[in-house]
């Protein structure tokens, strides 16, 4: 009987000590932290988030993922609902992205909040999800490889034994374009020869053009100097002006004197004997003393 006692007795305490590590276990876990649900609303693919997986609210572990379900009145969403810690507060302008953890594969919820509209949002409310830096690189990629696939068949198509035959035409004209400006280039070489002495010897006469033109305006300046061409020519214009009366009395002079000379070549030339005895008296007039009156036949 004592034996069965003591067992009885242990099995109670193994139960009890059970029963006081799990409650302990409870409480240092968080499991009485309470969670605010929403559903995270997205068309695109989940790949890689389960069940039990994290939410990251700007980096930091603030719930979990509950479930993942389609949407029974539009398949083409995805119902992602998630538990939140009921202290943390969410604004209207929150959304959510996919995480991934290295290389795993394995996602998470990541939330991230624009600063649109601060006003909190309500539990059970939805969260638009936006697509991820993977799937936007994912997306560019699958464009990418479509539009190299559409140039590799537009390649194909313009190989084509049609394709080729005209490109041999193009190629073959090219060809003989190219000897034809061959043959050209060789006809205006000379033509580009003589051009270039043309240039040199046009070069030289610009030269002594130059040349020309300082020593014209060197003569013009030297001509304007004081005392230069122009200065002489101004004065002797000057002094021949001043000269003009002078000429123009001598001249009268002369004339008078000529006039003179007459008078006395005449008076000789009728009373040669004055020139030995003196110029004769001329005779009285009528009413002076000793006047005679011509003699004639008077009417």
């Amino acid at each position: 009987m004592e034996n069965r006692a003591h067992a009885l007795v242990a099995g109670i305490f193994v139960i009890v000590l059970s029963i006081a590590v799990a409650l302990i276990a409870m409480r240092f876990s968080g499991s009485n932290i309470q969670y605010n649900s929403y559903q995270v609303v997205t068309k695109e693919s989940v790949s890689g988030l389960n069940p039990q997986s994290a939410v990251h609210f700007r980096g930091v572990n603030i719930g979990k993922v509950e479930k993942i379900e389609f949407d029974p009145s539009n398949l083409r969403q995805i119902l992602i609902h998630i538990l939140i810690n009921e202290n943390v507060m969410l604004s209207k302008s929150v959304y959510a992205q996919l995480g991934y953890q290295g290389v795993t594969g394995l996602a998470y919820v990541q939330l991230n909040d624009d600063g649109t509209d601060y006003e909190q949002l309500p539990p059970d409310a939805s969260i638009p999800m936006r697509r991820s830096l993977l799937d936007e690189v994912t997306g560019y990629g699958q464009d990418l490889l479509s539009n190299v696939n559409q140039l590799v068949l537009k390649m194909h198509q313009l190989l084509d034994d049609e394709n080729q035959a005209q490109v041999a035409k193009i190629l073959q004209n090219i060809e003989k374009a190219t000897r034809n400006f061959d043959g050209i280039a060789g006809h205006l070489q000379p033509i580009l020869k003589s051009f270039t002495e043309l240039t040199i010897e046009s070069a030289t006469l610009v030269k002594r053009l130059d040349q020309l033109l300082s020593e014209i305006n060197l003569a013009v300046a030297k001509a304007n100097q004081k005392e230069g061409i122009f200065d002489s020519l101004s004065q002797s214009a000057q002094e021949l002006a001043a000269t003009i009366p002078e000429l123009h009395n001598v001249s009268t002079s002369i004339a008078r004197n000529s006039n003179n000379l007459d008078r006395v070549l005449h008076q000789l030339e009728e009373h040669p004997q004055s020139l030995l005895f003196g110029r004769p008296k001329s005779s009285p007039g009528p009413g002076e003393a000793g006047f005679v009156p011509p003699t004639g036949n008077t009417q």
